[in-house]
């Protein structure tokens, strides 16, 4: 395999705008997730970026960036047009998807999200899961939740289905966690259908995959990291940091 790592990142978020250049303990977050992603050294990393102010705060501390049309619907679109750029010549297989908006992401989980689809051929698209932090998660709807058929070794499993639904009965929640690797071929295919009717139900793009036949596996992760969608996070954030 040969990853590239791709963070898509717009000031125009609707709970919080202008987030990636939101300063945490004097840097801006994306470039705390860049210097995440770097650390996993899994592969070259760039930021698809949808404003030209995010490309000049990557680009000031040395790390490279493509500016995106800022009218493309989806993060997956964006990382689409900036690997257009990137490598026309094809050379990347695979593509981790990390979103801009977790600043302190274990460099480990990307790697573990490129090891899933190195040890399981099967496995069209990677990503990574959690255990729930409280049992409020178990019935909260802004908590996606991963159905997933484990691995003996509990450490992996195939994606069953994923839902903003709550889960009864004993046995672990698993908190899906927004990062994916693709097979390359896999992210094309998935971009180029249309939304799909369970998609559009949970509004949770996986299902999209999964409609198509794909077969998504999660690595589990011993955490879920902080990620940043509203002025509340980002004040924790920023706590965490002492800042």
């Amino acid at each position: 395999m040969n990853p590239i790592v791709l963070i898509p990142a717009r000031m125009a978020a609707t709970r919080l705008p202008g987030k990636p250049l939101a300063d945490i303990g004097g840097v801006p977050m994306i470039v705390r997730v860049l210097n995440q992603a770097l650390a996993a050294d899994i592969g070259p990393v760039a930021v698809a970026a949808g404003d030209p102010e995010i490309v000049e705060a990557v680009r000031a501390v040395g790390g490279t960036a493509v500016l995106t049309d800022p009218d493309l619907p989806s993060g997956s679109d964006r990382i689409l047009a900036a690997l257009a750029e990137l490598d026309p010549g094809f050379e990347h297989d695979v593509v981790i998807n990390l979103q801009g908006d977790m600043p302190f992401v274990d460099p480990a989980v990307l790697s573990d999200c490129a090891r899933i689809l190195k040890e399981f051929g099967d496995a069209d698209i990677a990503t990574v899961v959690a255990p729930e932090a409280s049992p409020a998660d178990r019935s909260n709807p802004d908590v996606v939740k991963a159905v997933l058929a484990m691995e003996d070794d509990g450490a992996s499993g195939r994606a069953l289905y994923f839902t903003r639904s709550t889960l009864y009965g004993d046995g672990p929640v698993w908190r899906h966690i927004g990062l994916y690797g693709y097979r390359r071929e896999a992210l094309e295919a998935f971009n180029a259908a249309a939304p799909s009717p369970l998609e559009r139900r949970e509004k949770l793009e996986q299902l999209r995959a999964m409609e198509l036949g794909m077969t998504i596996r999660a690595a589990v992760a011993a955490q879920a990291p902080i990620s940043v969608d509203n002025p509340s996070d980002l004040e924790a954030a920023r706590a965490a940091v002492g800042k």
